[in-house]
């Protein structure tokens, strides 16, 4: 069983990925291999922020990682809050940052917006692929749901009757922004990494 690291210490993150990369992976968190370090994240995208965290892993632990970052895109607000997301109103706080987005979006009549996901794979090797996903949407005009977390009860995707923060976690990951991503790293992963690891 090959090691690969998850930059995150987010538990749900780390059950997702175990489930979705099955039994050929160890998928260990930061906490796992004994980084307590806050990583710095301060690129102007996401690709830029996935890969700051897997150089980070990869420079001082010398280990495989795999990296994400995430975020909401309004069309009506510039894509904004983008990589700002999680701190859109500061502070990590979900109740504020939903808030705020329906106080920008107030009497706007284009809702259109998106999740989206980026994550760097910075393989044994030392090289960097990226895997993105994206799922299509609208905002909400009021909270729909207590379910999921962040920006999900505001988010309703594209022929959907309901936001996720009504989805079950099945639902959401069949057609989320990471939900993508990740089963686009899962194929790389089978027809590169394990294959020649069966041919060797």
């Amino acid at each position: 069983m090959k090691k690969i690291v998850l930059a995150t210490n987010n538990a749900h993150k780390l059950q997702e990925l175990r489930q979705m990369l099955g039994n050929d992976y160890e998928v260990a968190g930061l906490a796992d291999i004994g980084c307590h370090d806050d990583i710095p994240e301060d690129a102007d995208t996401f690709a830029g922020n996935a890969m700051c965290k897997a150089r980070y892993v990869w420079k001082h632990y010398g280990l495989p990682c795999i990296a994400d970052d995430s975020g909401l895109e309004i069309d009506a607000l510039g894509g904004r809050p983008g990589v700002y997301s999680a701190r859109f109103a500061g502070n990590h706080d979900s109740a504020a940052n939903n808030a705020l987005v329906l106080k920008l979006m107030q009497g706007v009549d284009n809702r259109r917006a998106r999740f989206r996901c980026v994550i760097c794979l910075l393989d044994g090797n030392g090289d960097e692929h990226l895997f993105e996903g994206a799922v299509e949407g609208e905002i909400l005009h009021s909270l729909d749901g207590e379910g999921g977390f962040g920006y999900d009860p505001l988010f309703r995707p594209l022929g959907w009757n309901k936001s996720f923060g009504r989805a079950t976690a099945d639902e959401k990951n069949a057609v989320s922004h990471r939900g993508r991503a990740v089963e686009a790293l899962r194929r790389y992963l089978e027809q590169n990494i394990l294959s020649s690891t069966e041919n060797e």
